[in-house]
């Protein structure tokens, strides 16, 4: 006789996305679609967990160098020690947009037995995708620009930065935030906990101007202080034959100061120059960079649609 108290536990935990695969009591695989999300410029592996609730796998990408292990330190915390904190070595000081690719692919390849893969790029994070579509094409069911970049006519995204679109963006202003000489650590180190109000002031119109002062702190010390100085000028195209097949959707954020909308537009449109049998999926969000949780949840919906 079964047991029905194990069953019904084993039942909640495979709707919970428990272990490595959902598996039936007859021994076959339920194919479930896992997302696959790779972070921007500064930020941390993370996923949505409201698309786990609803019956997706989620998974974010650690990519080299950003583990908070590794860039947080006594001199990052308060109170600082800004001469020390400028002055350290840094985890990303010899990684390249060749090192996020090769962490992506490893993990689309580890969860592609399991059903369809929606690979999620955001903002910087877009050309990690590109790039792992463009090297297996064949395990990527979708990808997704989320206000990411995705360098097709120009190399990439420090190109389209210099665009007349990609100079309306608020970005130079996070500047002021720089600790250190980057050509010194070989990294570009930012003080995100600083208590500088005009600084934090015009961190938040680039990131985040439409959130309460709470949701943009509560983003803020989410990011870590290092970012690699050779992956925004790497070459970040893909090819036709790779990446142009792969189906695309670009997620706009039409008040973004970040990645102008102008700039998102420009780069929607030469993709599908590039690759006219192959067009994006456009939706369009209206909130700023950084989504507050109110307007994130709308972007859920739409990833959550893409999967049915």
């Amino acid at each position: 006789m079964s047991n029905p108290t194990r069953r019904s536990m084993f039942q909640l935990a495979a709707a919970a996305g428990a272990g490595a695969a959902t598996t039936s009591f007859t021994g076959k695989r339920k194919e479930v679609t896992t997302y696959v999300f790779v972070t921007g410029s500064n930020g941390v592996a993370t996923g949505d967990p409201e698309l786990t609730m609803r019956g997706h796998r989620v998974v974010g990408v650690n990519l080299p160098g950003h583990g908070p292990e590794e860039q947080y330190t006594m001199a990052y915390q308060a109170p600082q020690d800004l001469a020390k904190l400028a002055a350290m070595p840094s985890p990303v000081a010899e990684v390249t947009l060749d090192d996020y690719v090769e962490a992506t692919v490893d993990v689309v390849r580890k969860v592609s037995g399991y059903g369809p893969v929606i690979l999620v790029g955001f903002s910087m994070g877009g050309a990690a995708i590109t790039k792992a579509a463009d090297a297996v094409p064949d395990l990527v069911d979708r990808l997704v620009y989320d206000s990411a970049f995705c360098c097709s006519k120009l190399r990439s995204p420090a190109e389209y930065q210099e665009t007349p679109e990609g100079k309306q963006s608020l970005a130079p202003a996070l500047l002021e935030g720089i600790v250190g000489d980057p050509r010194v650590i070989n990294a570009i180190r930012f003080n995100w906990r600083t208590a500088d109000r005009k600084f934090l002031d015009k961190a938040k119109a680039v990131f985040m101007a439409d959130g309460t002062e709470g949701e943009f702190l509560a983003m803020l010390n989410t990011l870590l202080p290092d970012e690699s100085l050779q992956v925004a000028s790497a070459d970040a195209r893909g090819r036709k034959e790779a990446w142009g097949r792969v189906p695309r959707v670009y997620i706009r954020h039409t008040q973004d100061r970040m990645i102008p909308l102008a700039l998102q537009d420009r780069m929607i449109r030469e993709a599908d120059a590039m690759t006219p049998g192959n067009k994006f999926k456009v939706y369009s969000v209206a909130t700023s960079h950084g989504a507050t949780p109110k307007t994130y949840r709308q972007i859920t919906d739409i990833l959550d649609r893409l999967a049915k």
